[in-house]
Protein backbone atom coordinates (compact mmCIF):
# COMPACT_ATOMS: atom_id res chain seq x y z
CA UNK A 1 0.00 0.00 0.00
CA UNK A 2 1.03 3.62 -0.59
CA UNK A 3 1.86 5.38 2.25
CA UNK A 4 -0.74 8.50 2.73
CA UNK A 5 -0.64 11.50 4.82
CA UNK A 6 -3.02 14.18 5.84
CA UNK A 7 -4.33 17.13 8.18
CA UNK A 8 -6.36 14.87 10.26
CA UNK A 9 -7.49 17.99 12.79
CA UNK A 10 -10.03 20.43 11.54
CA UNK A 11 -8.49 23.19 8.43
CA UNK A 12 -7.85 27.06 9.24
CA UNK A 13 -5.67 28.43 11.77
CA UNK A 14 -5.80 26.96 15.22
CA UNK A 15 -3.92 26.16 18.18
CA UNK A 16 -2.88 22.85 17.60
CA UNK A 17 -3.17 20.72 14.24
CA UNK A 18 -2.63 17.17 13.42
CA UNK A 19 -0.91 15.54 11.12
CA UNK A 20 -1.39 11.72 10.43
CA UNK A 21 1.12 9.44 8.06
CA UNK A 22 -0.03 6.05 8.11
CA UNK A 23 1.49 3.10 6.01
CA UNK A 24 4.83 1.17 5.25
CA UNK A 25 6.90 4.51 5.21
CA UNK A 26 5.41 6.11 7.60
CA UNK A 27 8.06 5.75 10.53
CA UNK A 28 10.56 6.97 7.44
CA UNK A 29 8.78 9.87 6.86
CA UNK A 30 8.83 10.51 10.26
CA UNK A 31 12.75 10.01 11.21
CA UNK A 32 13.40 12.46 7.89
CA UNK A 33 11.73 15.00 9.60
CA UNK A 34 12.31 14.54 13.05
CA UNK A 35 15.63 13.12 13.27
CA UNK A 36 14.77 9.96 15.08
CA UNK A 37 11.87 7.51 15.86
CA UNK A 38 10.48 7.81 19.36
CA UNK A 39 9.32 4.97 20.95
CA UNK A 40 6.11 3.26 20.40
CA UNK A 41 3.13 5.37 21.41
CA UNK A 42 5.46 8.21 23.54
CA UNK A 43 5.21 11.82 22.54
CA UNK A 44 8.66 13.63 22.49
CA UNK A 45 9.00 17.15 21.40
CA UNK A 46 11.17 17.36 18.19
CA UNK A 47 12.33 19.76 15.98
CA UNK A 48 10.72 19.64 12.69
CA UNK A 49 13.07 20.45 9.18
CA UNK A 50 13.30 19.41 5.89
CA UNK A 51 16.85 19.93 3.84
CA UNK A 52 17.87 22.10 6.49
CA UNK A 53 14.68 24.17 6.86
CA UNK A 54 13.07 24.16 10.07
CA UNK A 55 9.34 23.44 9.94
CA UNK A 56 8.23 23.45 13.40
CA UNK A 57 8.81 22.32 17.08
CA UNK A 58 6.19 19.78 17.57
CA UNK A 59 5.23 17.00 19.86
CA UNK A 60 5.58 13.84 17.69
CA UNK A 61 4.47 10.01 18.38
CA UNK A 62 4.90 6.59 16.51
CA UNK A 63 2.50 3.87 16.55
CA UNK A 64 4.04 0.63 14.86
CA UNK A 65 1.55 -1.87 13.18
CA UNK A 66 -0.62 -3.65 13.75
CA UNK A 67 -1.19 -2.05 17.02
CA UNK A 68 -2.51 1.33 15.58
CA UNK A 69 -5.53 2.92 14.41
CA UNK A 70 -5.19 1.44 10.58
CA UNK A 71 -2.86 -1.17 11.56
CA UNK A 72 -0.19 0.09 9.71
CA UNK A 73 2.49 1.78 11.25
CA UNK A 74 1.30 5.14 11.54
CA UNK A 75 3.44 8.58 12.53
CA UNK A 76 1.46 11.75 14.10
CA UNK A 77 2.44 15.49 14.17
CA UNK A 78 1.14 17.89 16.94
CA UNK A 79 2.26 21.42 14.91
CA UNK A 80 1.77 24.62 16.02
CA UNK A 81 -1.97 25.29 13.98
CA UNK A 82 -0.40 28.00 11.90
CA UNK A 83 -1.84 27.63 8.01
CA UNK A 84 1.40 28.35 6.88
CA UNK A 85 3.30 26.26 8.98
CA UNK A 86 0.62 22.89 8.10
CA UNK A 87 1.12 24.11 4.67
CA UNK A 88 5.17 23.90 5.18
CA UNK A 89 4.54 20.46 6.93
CA UNK A 90 2.29 18.64 4.43
CA UNK A 91 4.48 20.00 1.74
CA UNK A 92 7.58 18.59 2.55
CA UNK A 93 5.76 14.87 3.45
CA UNK A 94 4.71 15.03 -0.14
CA UNK A 95 8.17 16.02 -2.06
CA UNK A 96 8.82 12.41 -0.27
CA UNK A 97 8.91 9.78 -2.80
CA UNK A 98 6.19 7.08 -2.26
CA UNK A 99 4.35 9.11 0.25
CA UNK A 100 0.44 10.91 -1.01
CA UNK A 101 -2.65 12.71 0.00
CA UNK A 102 -4.74 10.51 1.76
CA UNK A 103 -8.35 10.14 0.43
CA UNK A 104 -11.66 11.21 2.15
CA UNK A 105 -12.16 8.29 4.93
CA UNK A 106 -8.67 6.25 3.50
CA UNK A 107 -7.23 6.14 6.89
CA UNK A 108 -10.46 4.30 8.55
CA UNK A 109 -11.01 2.83 5.31
CA UNK A 110 -7.48 1.13 5.90
CA UNK A 111 -8.57 0.48 9.68
CA UNK A 112 -11.55 -1.71 8.17
CA UNK A 113 -9.17 -3.36 5.61
CA UNK A 114 -7.07 -4.61 8.11
CA UNK A 115 -9.65 -5.83 10.50
CA UNK A 116 -9.16 -2.68 13.47
CA UNK A 117 -13.03 -1.91 12.88
CA UNK A 118 -15.92 -3.69 11.40
CA UNK A 119 -18.31 -2.14 8.97
CA UNK A 120 -20.51 -1.07 12.29
CA UNK A 121 -17.92 0.47 14.39
CA UNK A 122 -16.85 2.67 10.98
CA UNK A 123 -20.51 3.69 10.90
CA UNK A 124 -20.31 4.76 14.38
CA UNK A 125 -17.37 6.57 13.77
CA UNK A 126 -19.24 8.72 10.52
CA UNK A 127 -21.83 9.91 13.21
CA UNK A 128 -19.33 10.34 16.37
CA UNK A 129 -17.44 13.05 13.58
CA UNK A 130 -20.93 14.50 12.36
CA UNK A 131 -22.93 14.46 16.20
CA UNK A 132 -24.35 17.76 17.55
CA UNK A 133 -25.95 16.66 20.60
CA UNK A 134 -25.27 14.83 23.73
CA UNK A 135 -27.50 11.55 22.89
CA UNK A 136 -25.95 11.02 19.16
CA UNK A 137 -22.54 11.01 20.97
CA UNK A 138 -23.75 8.71 23.40
CA UNK A 139 -25.27 6.41 20.47
CA UNK A 140 -22.25 6.54 18.19
CA UNK A 141 -19.49 5.87 20.94
CA UNK A 142 -21.76 2.97 21.90
CA UNK A 143 -21.81 1.91 18.31
CA UNK A 144 -18.07 3.01 17.70
CA UNK A 145 -17.04 0.83 20.98
CA UNK A 146 -18.26 -2.41 18.74
CA UNK A 147 -21.72 -2.99 20.56
CA UNK A 148 -23.39 -4.21 17.93
CA UNK A 149 -20.70 -6.49 16.42
CA UNK A 150 -20.43 -7.93 19.70
CA UNK A 151 -23.84 -9.12 19.76
CA UNK A 152 -23.48 -9.79 16.19
CA UNK A 153 -20.82 -12.57 17.01
CA UNK A 154 -23.03 -13.65 19.91
CA UNK A 155 -26.00 -14.66 17.17
CA UNK A 156 -23.61 -15.80 14.53
CA UNK A 157 -21.54 -18.26 17.81
CA UNK A 158 -24.99 -19.36 19.01
CA UNK A 159 -25.90 -20.25 14.95
CA UNK A 160 -22.75 -22.11 14.29
CA UNK A 161 -23.42 -24.16 17.16
CA UNK A 162 -26.59 -24.76 15.75
CA UNK A 163 -25.72 -26.06 12.61
CA UNK A 164 -22.40 -28.36 14.04
CA UNK A 165 -25.32 -29.98 16.18
CA UNK A 166 -27.19 -30.31 12.92
CA UNK A 167 -24.35 -31.52 10.44
CA UNK A 168 -23.70 -34.07 13.22
CA UNK A 169 -26.71 -35.67 12.55
CA UNK A 170 -26.42 -35.57 8.55
CA UNK A 171 -22.73 -37.44 9.26
CA UNK A 172 -24.10 -39.88 10.80
CA UNK A 173 -27.53 -40.54 9.50
CA UNK A 174 -27.17 -44.40 9.09
CA UNK A 175 -26.06 -45.00 12.55
CA UNK A 176 -28.01 -44.04 15.66
CA UNK A 177 -27.24 -40.63 17.00
CA UNK A 178 -27.46 -41.20 21.44
CA UNK A 179 -28.89 -37.99 21.82
CA UNK A 180 -31.92 -35.78 20.46
CA UNK A 181 -30.26 -32.40 19.55
CA UNK A 182 -33.31 -30.90 18.27
CA UNK A 183 -34.32 -29.08 21.51
CA UNK A 184 -30.71 -27.49 21.94
CA UNK A 185 -31.03 -26.20 18.42
CA UNK A 186 -34.66 -25.50 19.01
CA UNK A 187 -33.62 -23.19 21.76
CA UNK A 188 -30.47 -21.75 20.00
CA UNK A 189 -32.91 -20.67 16.96
CA UNK A 190 -35.86 -18.96 19.32
CA UNK A 191 -32.90 -17.33 21.57
CA UNK A 192 -31.29 -15.58 18.38
CA UNK A 193 -34.25 -14.88 16.16
CA UNK A 194 -35.59 -12.95 19.62
CA UNK A 195 -33.31 -11.15 19.85
CA UNK A 196 -32.89 -10.00 16.20
CA UNK A 197 -36.29 -8.93 16.33
CA UNK A 198 -36.54 -7.08 19.71
CA UNK A 199 -33.19 -5.04 18.11
CA UNK A 200 -34.77 -4.60 14.93
CA UNK A 201 -37.68 -2.67 16.29
CA UNK A 202 -35.30 -0.32 17.87
CA UNK A 203 -33.30 0.45 14.83
CA UNK A 204 -36.32 3.33 14.07
CA UNK A 205 -35.74 5.50 16.91
CA UNK A 206 -32.23 5.14 16.85
CA UNK A 207 -32.39 6.52 13.51
CA UNK A 208 -34.28 9.68 14.93
CA UNK A 209 -31.36 10.12 17.42
CA UNK A 210 -28.50 9.92 14.32
CA UNK A 211 -31.04 12.32 11.98
CA UNK A 212 -33.41 14.38 15.08
CA UNK A 213 -37.40 14.41 15.58
CA UNK A 214 -39.48 16.56 14.56
CA UNK A 215 -41.83 18.23 16.67
CA UNK A 216 -44.47 20.74 14.95
CA UNK A 217 -46.06 23.40 16.16
CA UNK A 218 -49.84 23.43 15.06
CA UNK A 219 -53.04 25.80 15.70
CA UNK A 220 -55.23 28.53 14.10
CA UNK A 221 -53.86 31.59 12.72
CA UNK A 222 -52.73 34.28 15.08
CA UNK A 223 -52.13 31.56 18.33
CA UNK A 224 -48.70 31.86 18.52
CA UNK A 225 -47.12 29.54 16.32
CA UNK A 226 -44.50 31.64 15.42
CA UNK A 227 -43.61 33.52 18.47
CA UNK A 228 -43.14 29.94 20.34
CA UNK A 229 -40.50 29.02 17.42
CA UNK A 230 -38.71 32.07 17.96
CA UNK A 231 -38.80 31.45 22.10
CA UNK A 232 -37.17 28.19 21.64
CA UNK A 233 -34.83 28.91 18.69
CA UNK A 234 -33.51 32.29 20.77
CA UNK A 235 -33.70 34.53 17.46
CA UNK A 236 -36.02 35.89 15.09
CA UNK A 237 -36.46 32.92 13.00
CA UNK A 238 -39.99 32.99 11.37
CA UNK A 239 -41.95 36.41 10.99
CA UNK A 240 -44.61 37.46 13.73
CA UNK A 241 -47.93 39.53 13.00
CA UNK A 242 -51.57 40.00 14.05
CA UNK A 243 -52.14 39.44 9.97
CA UNK A 244 -54.03 35.75 9.81
CA UNK A 245 -51.93 33.79 7.27
CA UNK A 246 -48.84 35.83 7.89
CA UNK A 247 -46.88 32.03 7.99
CA UNK A 248 -47.82 30.10 4.45
CA UNK A 249 -44.92 27.42 4.45
CA UNK A 250 -43.38 25.17 7.42
CA UNK A 251 -40.39 26.83 8.65
CA UNK A 252 -38.13 24.48 10.19
CA UNK A 253 -35.30 25.07 12.75
CA UNK A 254 -33.05 22.70 14.11
CA UNK A 255 -31.95 22.79 17.50
CA UNK A 256 -30.77 20.78 20.76
CA UNK A 257 -32.78 19.82 23.08
CA UNK A 258 -31.89 18.91 26.28
CA UNK A 259 -29.16 16.46 24.68
CA UNK A 260 -31.69 15.73 21.62
CA UNK A 261 -31.23 16.59 18.15
CA UNK A 262 -35.09 18.17 17.42
CA UNK A 263 -35.95 20.08 14.39
CA UNK A 264 -39.36 22.10 15.02
CA UNK A 265 -41.84 23.26 12.60
CA UNK A 266 -43.75 26.35 12.46
CA UNK A 267 -46.82 25.36 10.20
CA UNK A 268 -49.36 27.29 8.98
CA UNK A 269 -52.40 28.24 10.90
CA UNK A 270 -55.39 25.82 10.12
CA UNK A 271 -58.15 27.63 9.16
CA UNK A 272 -61.02 27.73 5.80
CA UNK A 273 -59.31 29.86 3.50
CA UNK A 274 -59.98 30.74 -0.45
CA UNK A 275 -56.27 32.02 -0.80
CA UNK A 276 -54.68 29.61 -2.82
CA UNK A 277 -51.25 29.88 -1.97
CA UNK A 278 -52.53 29.92 2.33
CA UNK A 279 -54.43 26.55 1.30
CA UNK A 280 -51.66 24.64 -0.19
CA UNK A 281 -49.68 26.33 3.15
CA UNK A 282 -52.47 24.63 5.52
CA UNK A 283 -52.31 21.20 3.44
CA UNK A 284 -48.13 20.78 3.98
CA UNK A 285 -48.70 21.84 7.71
CA UNK A 286 -51.34 18.76 8.04
CA UNK A 287 -48.70 17.01 6.01
CA UNK A 288 -45.75 17.24 8.50
CA UNK A 289 -47.70 17.16 11.42
CA UNK A 290 -49.31 13.98 10.54
CA UNK A 291 -45.19 12.83 10.36
CA UNK A 292 -43.65 14.35 12.81
CA UNK A 293 -43.00 12.76 15.98
CA UNK A 294 -44.78 14.92 18.41
CA UNK A 295 -47.18 17.75 17.93
CA UNK A 296 -47.55 21.29 20.41
CA UNK A 297 -51.34 21.68 19.43
CA UNK A 298 -51.84 25.37 20.23
CA UNK A 299 -55.51 26.83 21.48
CA UNK A 300 -56.37 30.19 22.32
CA UNK A 301 -58.93 29.25 24.40
CA UNK A 302 -59.72 26.35 26.78
CA UNK A 303 -62.92 24.94 25.87
CA UNK A 304 -61.83 26.00 22.30
CA UNK A 305 -61.74 22.22 20.12
CA UNK A 306 -57.94 21.38 18.85
CA UNK A 307 -57.36 22.24 14.99
CA UNK A 308 -56.33 18.39 14.09
CA UNK A 309 -56.91 15.30 16.45
CA UNK A 310 -53.98 14.73 19.35
CA UNK A 311 -52.21 11.85 19.08
CA UNK A 312 -51.54 9.97 22.60
CA UNK A 313 -47.83 11.84 23.05
CA UNK A 314 -49.06 15.23 21.40
CA UNK A 315 -49.75 18.16 23.56
CA UNK A 316 -52.70 20.03 23.59
CA UNK A 317 -52.06 23.85 25.08
CA UNK A 318 -53.59 27.01 25.68
CA UNK A 319 -51.36 29.78 24.19
CA UNK A 320 -50.43 33.49 25.40
CA UNK A 321 -50.54 32.88 29.44
CA UNK A 322 -49.59 36.33 29.96
CA UNK A 323 -53.33 37.80 28.45
CA UNK A 324 -54.48 35.32 31.00
CA UNK A 325 -55.64 31.64 31.34
CA UNK A 326 -52.91 30.15 29.28
CA UNK A 327 -50.40 27.13 29.94
CA UNK A 328 -47.34 29.37 28.67
CA UNK A 329 -46.55 32.45 27.09
CA UNK A 330 -43.56 32.41 24.92
CA UNK A 331 -44.08 36.40 24.95
CA UNK A 332 -42.68 37.03 28.59
CA UNK A 333 -41.31 33.21 29.13
CA UNK A 334 -43.66 32.04 31.94
CA UNK A 335 -44.01 28.15 31.36
CA UNK A 336 -41.79 27.66 28.88
CA UNK A 337 -39.11 26.10 31.10
CA UNK A 338 -41.45 23.66 31.87
CA UNK A 339 -42.55 23.37 28.16
CA UNK A 340 -39.56 22.40 26.87
CA UNK A 341 -38.57 19.93 30.11
CA UNK A 342 -42.11 17.76 29.23
CA UNK A 343 -41.68 17.59 25.49
CA UNK A 344 -38.01 16.86 25.95
CA UNK A 345 -38.77 14.26 28.72
CA UNK A 346 -41.32 12.44 25.96
CA UNK A 347 -38.94 12.42 23.29
CA UNK A 348 -36.48 10.76 25.83
CA UNK A 349 -38.66 8.26 26.65
CA UNK A 350 -38.82 7.22 23.18
CA UNK A 351 -34.88 7.28 22.37
CA UNK A 352 -34.77 5.09 25.47
CA UNK A 353 -35.88 2.36 23.25
CA UNK A 354 -32.83 2.71 20.98
CA UNK A 355 -31.20 -0.53 20.27
CA UNK A 356 -27.50 -0.16 19.14
CA UNK A 357 -28.44 -1.10 15.49
CA UNK A 358 -28.72 2.73 14.11
CA UNK A 359 -28.79 2.40 10.20
CA UNK A 360 -31.55 1.10 7.74
CA UNK A 361 -28.98 -1.41 6.79
CA UNK A 362 -28.54 -2.83 10.13
CA UNK A 363 -31.99 -3.42 10.16
CA UNK A 364 -32.38 -5.47 7.12
CA UNK A 365 -29.43 -7.15 7.65
CA UNK A 366 -31.14 -8.55 11.11
CA UNK A 367 -34.34 -9.19 9.23
CA UNK A 368 -32.94 -10.73 6.21
CA UNK A 369 -31.38 -13.28 8.99
CA UNK A 370 -34.60 -13.77 11.22
CA UNK A 371 -36.47 -14.48 7.91
CA UNK A 372 -34.13 -17.35 7.66
CA UNK A 373 -34.22 -18.55 11.25
CA UNK A 374 -38.34 -18.42 10.91
CA UNK A 375 -37.59 -21.07 7.91
CA UNK A 376 -35.32 -23.34 10.08
CA UNK A 377 -37.62 -23.28 13.19
CA UNK A 378 -40.23 -24.39 10.74
CA UNK A 379 -38.72 -27.47 8.86
CA UNK A 380 -36.92 -28.28 11.76
CA UNK A 381 -40.56 -28.74 13.21
CA UNK A 382 -42.35 -29.94 9.69
CA UNK A 383 -39.61 -31.71 8.78
CA UNK A 384 -36.71 -33.31 10.77
CA UNK A 385 -35.43 -35.31 8.44
CA UNK A 386 -34.35 -33.02 6.24
CA UNK A 387 -31.76 -31.63 8.07
CA UNK A 388 -29.57 -30.36 5.50
CA UNK A 389 -32.21 -27.87 4.85
CA UNK A 390 -32.61 -26.34 8.05
CA UNK A 391 -28.54 -26.33 8.16
CA UNK A 392 -28.45 -24.41 4.61
CA UNK A 393 -31.04 -21.71 5.90
CA UNK A 394 -28.74 -20.94 9.11
CA UNK A 395 -26.19 -20.63 6.89
CA UNK A 396 -28.03 -18.46 5.13
CA UNK A 397 -28.47 -16.22 8.56
CA UNK A 398 -25.00 -16.63 8.87
CA UNK A 399 -24.11 -14.92 5.85
CA UNK A 400 -26.53 -11.83 7.03
CA UNK A 401 -24.58 -11.65 10.23
CA UNK A 402 -21.89 -11.28 8.43
CA UNK A 403 -23.31 -8.63 5.89
CA UNK A 404 -24.13 -6.05 8.99
CA UNK A 405 -20.22 -6.48 10.08
CA UNK A 406 -18.54 -5.96 6.96
CA UNK A 407 -17.36 -9.76 6.35
CA UNK A 408 -19.29 -10.57 2.67
CA UNK A 409 -21.19 -8.18 0.36
CA UNK A 410 -20.54 -4.99 1.57
CA UNK A 411 -18.04 -3.67 -1.29
CA UNK A 412 -21.07 -1.98 -3.33
CA UNK A 413 -21.57 0.38 0.37
CA UNK A 414 -18.07 0.81 0.88
CA UNK A 415 -17.53 4.26 -1.61
CA UNK A 416 -20.60 5.05 -0.01
CA UNK A 417 -20.35 5.27 3.18
CA UNK A 418 -16.89 6.36 2.87
CA UNK A 419 -17.78 9.00 0.94
CA UNK A 420 -19.22 11.04 4.03
CA UNK A 421 -15.91 10.71 5.69
CA UNK A 422 -13.50 14.18 5.62
CA UNK A 423 -10.37 13.77 4.80
CA UNK A 424 -7.95 12.72 7.34
CA UNK A 425 -10.27 10.32 9.36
Amino acid sequence: MDTIFALASAPGKSGVAVVRISGPMALAALERLAGDVPEARQMCLRSLGDDGLVLDQALVAAFPGPDSFTGEDVAELFLHGAIATVNAVLRALGDMPGLRGAEAGEFTRRALENERLDLTQVEGLSDLVEAETEAQRRQALRVLSGALGQKAQGWRDKLIRAAALLEATIDFADEEVPVDVTPEVRELLESVAGELRAEAAGTAMAERIRDGFEVAIVGPPNVGKSTLLNALAGRDAAITSDVAGTTRDVIEVRMDLQGLPVTVLDTAGLRISDDRVEVLGIERAKQRAEAADLCVILKNEADEPAVIEPGADDFVLVAKSDLGGGDFSAMTGEGMDKLVAEVSARLSERASTAGVAIRERHRLAMLAANSALELAMNRLETAPEFAELTAEELRTAIRALDSLVGRVDVEALLDDIFANFCIGK
